[in-house]
């Protein structure tokens, strides 16, 4: 990613900064939907370490694409998952419709939080439902930074 002049990828911190107050501000002046504050940005270590914190809550979290899969559900509809990485942390995002990402695309996820989800015998922890992703590449160079 080349943000202000640099090729290096700035660090989680950093790069929240850079890119949460222009999205922010993109989706009041647009009024596209978007998460109810700057604060609701998260990262996705804290959204792991206080799962019970965000459970069932609508999330905003940013990080790269990993493990994209595609299927159908049982509806014959398309579904997608993938593993969003930042860090040492990694989150589960699940979504209905066509994937509209690549494998390690830097993203934005915006989505419900479940710290649990039971599948038959089996049980999904930390896990976004994704209800709007948006690919950095695609946001404007010039409102960020």
């Amino acid at each position: 990613m080349y943000i202000f002049g640099t090729h290096a990828s700035p660090s989680p911190k950093r790069f929240f900064l850079i890119i949460a107050a222009p999205v922010l501000a993109i989706a009041l002046l647009t009024g596209m939907p978007a998460a109810e504050s700057a604060d609701s940005m998260l990262e996705i270590t804290d959204l792991i370490s206080h799962p019970e914190q965000y459970d069932r809550q609508s999330i905003a979290v940013v990080g790269r694409v990993a493990n994209l899969q595609v299927a159908t559900n049982r509806q014959g509809q398309p579904a997608y998952g993938f593993l969003l990485k930042a860090g040492s942390g990694s989150v589960k995002v699940v979504g209905l419709g066509k994937a509209e990402v690549r494998e390690g695309d830097q993203v934005i996820v915006e989505g419900v939080f479940n710290r649990l989800r039971q599948v038959g015998r089996g049980i999904i922890y930390n896990e976004i439902k994704a209800s709007l992703i948006r690919p950095l590449d695609r946001l404007n160079p010039d409102l960020v930074g």
